[in-house]
């Protein structure tokens, strides 16, 4: 019911708005005959004195008399229609927004709204958030006011903040998440990402020390060993970073999601990621072995028709994410950045952006320097 009466008083607010300027202009148009029609009266009587005081003659004085007569006749002549056409113009305008105006509100609201939907307060939809991740949140946040040593809520928490973007947020759960449930590698990695994301993607010195914390507890860990192999090519130790990510490489099964990724810092710190196994286009072990005796030049050769390959094979089956991904990496580490920015603006097409997979390939195109608008940085 408050919804409607509130709906009410708007549309009475607005329509008073609207009649305002409608009902003072009739006033204003009538008051502009009257005063016309005043000005004649006073002609006429002022003629009177005139001729009373001999300043005109009798003949001048009938003559006047006329003119102004037949203007004042003309003036109060013209006044019915006048009022009556601007009444009907008013009487229109006046009848869509009073009555046209509000029923077409209505429709809208019926056609385009949910007006079955019974109104909820911020309390009961606490109680029964559905998927809104945004009512999960604030029944998550409310939660942890009430019981900030809780440190489940925490570590559920710190993950929705990094993919929802407040980086802040973030780091602050990660925080209360290891301070009192203890360091676990999933728990390190993720502040070790937002660590890296409030500096822009830099691992720092803070963001590696975590890093190696993370190894400690798992040795094997490829996400910790990736940004620790990271943090040595962002110092500018080109033969350390290449060796790590060879390392990685070596220990990473074939079909690891973060192979293609590994192989293009292999390259850009001066490795042969194709005579290595890289998996631009997926090759089989016979392109590998192949790829053994050939030149340079024939390799890149090779690389590229796998690409293409791949290329083909996504615009045939556009619905698969680790495709893009692998695409936009190879055109990259080609160095072809504008087929990696068009690879990146189909892949955004089936991957939207304000989804988890879009996310990813933006990330992954401010990494390599591809504009998602289809530029290169």
């Amino acid at each position: 019911m408050m919804f409607w009466i509130l709906v009410a008083v708007m549309t009475a607010a607005v329509a008073a708005l609207l009649l305002y300027p409608l009902l003072r202009g009739a006033t204003a148009a009538e008051d502009d005959r009257a005063g016309e029609a005043a000005v004649y009266r006073d002609q006429l009587r002022e003629l009177d004195r005139d001729l009373a005081g001999g300043l005109i003659s009798a003949d001048e004085a009938d003559y006047a008399r006329a003119e102004i007569g037949r203007r004042l006749i003309a003036v109060s002549a013209a006044e019915p229609k006048a009022v009556t056409k601007l009444a009907r113009h008013h009487r229109l305008s006046e009848a869509f927004v009073l009555l046209l105006l509000p029923v077409l509100g209505l429709c809208l609201y019926i056609a385009m709204g949910r007006p079955e939907l019974p109104s909820q307060p911020l309390a009961a939809r606490l109680e029964n958030p559905g998927n809104d991740m945004a009512v999960l949140i604030v029944k998550a946040e409310r939660h942890l006011a009430a019981n900030p040593e809780d440190g489940k809520g925490w570590d559920v928490l710190a993950p929705i903040y990094y993919n929802a973007l407040r980086i802040a947020d973030a780091e602050k759960a990660y925080r209360n998440a290891i301070r009192l449930l203890g360091p676990s590698p999933i728990r390190l990695d993720g502040l070790a990402e937002t660590l890296m994301a409030s500096a822009n993607g830099v691992v720092t010195e803070e963001t590696r020390k975590v890093l190696e914390q993370s190894l400690t507890l798992e040795p094997q860990n490829p996400r910790a060993k990736f940004y620790v192999a990271l943090s040595m090519e962002q110092a500018g130790q080109a033969a350390e970073a290449k060796a790590a990510f060879e390392a990685l490489a070596k220990e990473s099964p074939a079909d690891a999601p973060w192979l293609p990724l590994v192989n293009e810092h292999i390259a850009k710190n001066g490795g042969a990621p194709a005579a290595d196994g890289t998996a631009l286009g997926n090759p089989t072990e016979e392109d590998l072995a192949a790829a053994q005796d050939m030149s340079t030049g024939d390799q890149q050769q090779m690389i590229r028709g796998m690409v293409e390959s791949l290329d083909h094979k996504l615009a045939a089956d556009p619905n698969n994410f680790e495709g893009w991904m692998r695409l936009v990496r190879s055109y990259a580490v080609l160095n072809d950045k504008d087929r990696a920015a068009s690879a990146l603006k189909r892949g955004l097409a089936v991957f939207p952006a304000d989804g988890e997979e879009g996310r990813q390939l933006i990330a992954l195109g401010r990494e390599l320097g591809v504009a998602a608008e289809g530029e290169t940085e």
